[in-house]
């Protein structure tokens, strides 16, 4: 075992920014315990509240005496406590031991780590088809986790390992419920637990989409499990050191992965989007990398490169060998050319902000190497990105080989003359050089990467037009439901009911506009409240971090990003970081009560405690009552039902998460074998009614299962249906064409009025209707029913001359016809034999005309 006397020089942590750079200097320059045995002076630790009057600090003159040391090798004291007495001076005869979990540590990284790379590889989790597997891994994972520390707490010796009864399991449980309360930062998870609950309400009250909201309570159920893991995991011994390098594997992932796919050498499906559509993007192609969107992929590195500059920045300030200058700045161009390729003007437009509060947060003379940092290697990744765009992202692969390895060679090599420029001492001439250089550098990066933005803007902004069209539409349909908001999926189910142009967007690309409809203020102020209080958090323990959140707020106001769960994923993960490397600097803390010892810190188990803990007690706290009291009775059997409700409450979440995602995840895997199936085929008809008894909420799988049924089975399926989907005019075409077969043209007329209105600008199931209808007039006609078949034709002709005015007031309007709404092209022929059948002429019943459906 090796001995080794602590550092000098406690730094206790301070409000001021010098401070923290003080302390994360000592936390990446290694300032780490070693491994066994440690000696801890026990003089000026705890000064009893006697020195200047202050109890809660330590000062940076507190030194450690060699001379009066205690090894920590102490059998009988397992948590590795000190315990002081009143004037806050140790017991002679106390010692520490070293806590060894280790295991546990390794056990929480690896699954944080796998849940973050499982959603980079899912698509950013945007699809809950692609969300169901990573929930199971995650609440599986849990539930053994939780089940293996429940087993292994047991008392210190041997021969009291007697059976575990249910009483003692459900102490232990309760020792657990308490101990991971005490993490700091554990009540973070409240937040995306008090979205899930909302989205829950929904579901169970009614909303626009029962399975929209039923989808939003899951991905926010992982989101508040992911939470848990990464407060837990900052909280453990080496926590810092997992969140780094978890968050270095997820981003190198995406940004490597892009880079190499538009390289020619890995094949990415949909990694790449293409247009010719010149508004969308000015070379014809941008980067989408694994998210398969380019907006969320480019604010997602542009967060991955601030935090690389602000890291190599911090190197840079002084001298340092080049093998670690290298290595700090190595990420930096390929991070910044991903974020070039995506050609993503919001996420360019938030990263230029989000380094304008960098540099602003700097202190005066930390900024010059910030610019240091940024300079050479944003200067290769434009002429990179310019190089791509030229062959519309698809060169040869060994050309593009080249070129990527030139740009990332010059940027290295830049950087390291820059910094050895300004390192060098001499007077004037290496800084003026390096500021030179650095303003060249931006200068050309500057113009090589606006040259995008503006052919796209001379292009036309019909986009942003859109979006302006789509945010005007969301308030007004926000105003309706203003405090609870309408439920999961409002946009996606409701837009195409109240758009005031015919635009495509099943996404509002406004986060704020998309909490707002689904929740209300009620889901905003939730949001935005975890959203400052991390932020607060990041500013005071990693203002380095500041940088990525303000990226992954500032884009989330102008896109979706918020809708891939991966982005709150990242954003967990730099609060929970935060978390870690504040611990991590505050090695020691002070406060009356019990100091606990671990290799990294003296955590304070301070004798305040929260009012939640207070309804924890231990058993082994001492009554301030008589036991017979009536009182104590009451404080007791209230302390334990909190207790017991806590456990059960979080077994119920948990485990009715695993039993419902894995319902949805059957359903999900029945209906794509369905979907392979021929249609008419039997099995066909199987996969269906499995998938349909797993999930009978999604609408699809209901719709598909009712063309398989005779004519009233599937009318009552789909009538079922409308209680769990009442917005989706697909439905109510069905069940307006099972209407028409019956000869109910009214009844027909009805339900088709109904999903013209909840879908006016969709052209062909306007043509839809309109056959249809033509077909119930004529079986009415057929059965003898003249009177029922003209009024049926009659309100068919109505249904067409809207839709002629409508197509002709868009045609004529210039507004921007995204969905291609025109008059179909069966559509007069319907409308003409309509007429005829409304007019009381003998209708042509074997025109070729109206032989097939469009």
């Amino acid at each position: 075992m090796k001995n080794r006397t602590m550092d000098k020089g406690v730094v206790r942590y301070r409000r001021g920014y010098a401070a923290n750079e003080e302390m994360i200097d000592q936390v990446f320059d290694g300032s780490r315990h070693t491994e066994g045995t440690e000696y801890i002076d026990n003089r000026d630790l705890c000064n009893g509240g006697k020195r200047d009057g202050r109890d809660s600090t330590y000062n940076r003159e507190d030194t450690y005496n060699k001379d009066d040391t205690y090894k920590k090798d102490d059998k009988n004291n397992p948590n590795g406590a000190i315990q002081t007495d009143a004037s806050g001076s140790f017991s002679q005869s106390l010692k520490c031991k070293r806590y060894s979990g280790s295991e546990w540590t390794v056990g929480l990284g690896i699954l944080s780590i796998v849940l973050l790379l499982a959603g980079c590889l899912s698509g950013g989790l945007y699809y809950s088809a692609d969300l169901y597997p990573v929930l199971l891994i995650a609440a599986g994972s849990i539930l053994i986790m939780f089940f293996l520390f429940l087993v292994g707490i047991c008392p210190q010796k041997a021969s009291e390992r007697i059976p575990m009864s249910l009483v003692q399991g459900q102490w232990n449980i309760e020792q657990i419920i308490e101990k991971i309360f005490r993490f700091p930062g554990m009540l973070r998870v409240l937040w995306p637990l008090g979205m899930m609950t909302c989205f829950g309400l929904h579901a169970w009250a009614g909303s626009v989409s029962k399975q929209g909201s039923m989808d939003e309570m899951l991905r926010w159920s992982l989101l508040a499990m992911f939470t848990l893991l990464t407060a837990i995991l900052a909280a453990r011994t080496d926590g810092a050191r997992w969140l780094a390098c978890g968050w270095q594997m997820a981003a190198g992932l995406l940004v490597l992965s892009g880079i190499l796919a538009v390289c020619g050498i890995l094949p990415l499906p949909f990694g790449v989007m293409r247009t010719a559509d010149p508004e969308i993007s000015s070379a014809g192609a941008r980067l989408g990398g694994l998210l398969q969107y380019p907006n969320a992929y480019g604010a997602i590195v542009g967060m991955y490169a601030l935090e690389r500059l602000t890291a190599a920045a911090r190197v840079i300030a002084r001298p340092v060998p080049a093998g670690r200058l290298i290595a700090a700045v190595l990420p930096l161009m390929p991070a910044q050319a991903a974020l070039l390729l995506s050609e993503s003007r919001g996420a360019w437009l938030a990263t230029g902000c989000a380094v304008v509060a960098a540099f602003a947060l700097q202190r005066r003379g930390a900024r010059l190497p910030l610019l240091l940092a940024m300079a050479a290697p944003l200067a290769c990744a434009a002429w990179l990105y310019r190089l791509l765009a030229a062959a519309q992202l698809a060169p040869a692969p060994v050309p593009g080989l080249l070129a990527l390895a030139g740009a990332w060679a010059a940027a290295l090599l830049g950087t390291l003359l820059l910094c050895r420029l300004w390192h060098s001492g001499a007077a004037k001439a290496p800084r003026a050089a390096a500021l030179t250089a650095i303003v060249l550098a931006g200068a050309a990066a500057a113009l090589m990467a606006v040259a995008s933005t503006a052919d796209r803007l001379a292009a036309g902004v019909g986009t942003g037009v859109s979006r302006l069209q789509m945010w005007r539409d969301a308030l007004q349909l926000w105003t309706e439901a203003a405090w609870l908001g309408h439920g999961g999926d409002t946009w996606r189910n409701m837009f195409r009911a109240i758009q005031s142009s015919p635009y495509v967007g099943g996404e509002v690309h406004n986060g704020l506009l998309d909490l707002a409809l689904d929740t209300g203020l009620i889901g905003i102020v939730l949001v935005a409240g975890w959203f400052l209080l991390t932020l607060r958090s990041i500013f005071h323990f990693a203002p380095q971090l500041i940088p990525s959140v303000l990226i992954f707020g500032l884009h989330g106001a102008m896109d979706f990003d918020w809708s891939f769960t991966l982005s709150w994923m990242l954003f967990i993960w730099l609060g929970a970081w935060a978390t870690a490397l504040k611990m991590e600097a505050d090695g020691f803390q002070r406060s009356g009560g019990t100091v606990e010892y671990t290799p990294f810190r003296f955590k304070l188990r301070s004798k305040s405690r929260s009012l939640f803990l207070r309804y924890l007690p231990t058993q082994s706290r001492p009554a301030t009552v008589p036991m017979r009291s009536f009182f104590h009775i009451l404080q007791r059997v209230t302390a334990r039902l909190i207790r017991v409700s806590t456990v059960m409450i979080i077994l119920f979440w948990i485990g009715g998460t695993v039993w419902l995602t894995s319902r949805y995840a059957v359903a999900e895997v029945q209906y794509r074998q369905a979907m392979s199936e021929p249609d008419g085929n039997p099995a066909q008809k199987v996969h269906l009614m499995a998938a349909f008894q797993s999930n009978p909420n999604r609408s699809d799988i209901v719709i598909s299962l009712a063309r398989t049924l005779t004519g009233r089975e599937a009318e009552s399926l789909l009538l079922n249906s409308l209680s769990h989907s009442p917005m989706q005019p697909q439905i109510y075409i069905e069940l307006g064409r099972l209407a028409a077969q019956f000869g109910e043209g009214q009844q027909a007329g009805e339900y088709f009025e109904q999903a013209i209105a909840l879908n006016r600008y969709d052209g062909i199931g306007q043509s839809v209707a309109l056959y249809w209808m033509e077909q119930a007039a004529r079986r009415e006609w057929k059965a003898g029913f003249t009177d029922r078949a003209r009024q049926t034709a009659t309100a068919g002709v109505q249904m067409y001359e809207r839709y002629q005015l409508l197509a002709e007031e868009v045609e004529a309007g210039n507004v921007r016809n995204d969905r291609r709404f025109v008059l179909e092209e069966h559509a007069p022929g319907y409308g003409e034999n309509l007429r005829r059948l409304a007019s009381g002429s003998s209708p042509p019943f074997t025109p070729e005309l109206t032989k097939r459906s469009p």
